[in-house]
């Protein structure tokens, strides 16, 4: 695999970064909202998220996948790490790195709900629409990709490239 061109700059994550925070602040205007990292992809915008909220925030991480084999969405939601926290009348935002399929996301949402949030609400910082498989929207969204494989900013390939700054397009050798 060889990593090629930069598809998004860190000084352009760190922009849309702020402006998804701005978004909501806004939105939440002073409520208390439960922030869920979705593992292990989203680790690195997650944390750049929540330092620029300016509202009451709790954090968990969680681990979940709907993919099986690796390549095709079983269409149940295996969670590999639960919350600790409990999500009853709260305000819950789920950051994904990318949503491409939608399978998980989807599947993640409706877990979620029926644990009796307030609101369940998804932001993530890519957006793949090319691959969707489903009508699964985030309620915000950094950037729209095309169908490229990516790295960097927490995205990985076997685990290699999350500690990249920026997002590059990985390409075969």
């Amino acid at each position: 695999m060889n990593i090629s061109k930069t598809l998004i700059t860190k000084e352009q994550i760190a922009e849309k970064v702020r402006k998804l925070a701005a978004r909501i602040n806004a939105d939440y205007n002073g409520a208390e909202l439960v922030v869920i990292g979705i593992l292990n992809g989203s680790f690195i915008f997650t944390a750049d998220l929540i330092r620029e909220l300016e509202l009451d925030i709790k954090v968990e991480f969680m681990g979940v996948s709907s993919y099986k084999d690796g390549t095709k969405s079983s269409g149940e939601l295996l969670i590999t790490k639960d919350l600790q926290l409990d999500i009853t009348a709260a305000d819950v935002l789920i950051v994904e790195d990318i949503i491409d399929s939608g399978a998980t996301a989807k599947l993640l949402v409706e877990t979620l709900k029926s644990r009796s949030p307030h609101s369940v609400k998804v932001c993530s910082l890519l957006n793949k629409q090319a691959r969707r498989v489903n009508d699964f929207r985030a309620d915000y969204v950094g950037f729209e990709i095309d169908d490229e494989f990516v790295v960097g900013y927490g995205l990985d390939f076997a685990g290699k490239f999350r500690q990249l700054k920026e997002i590059k397009i990985l390409e075969e050798v």
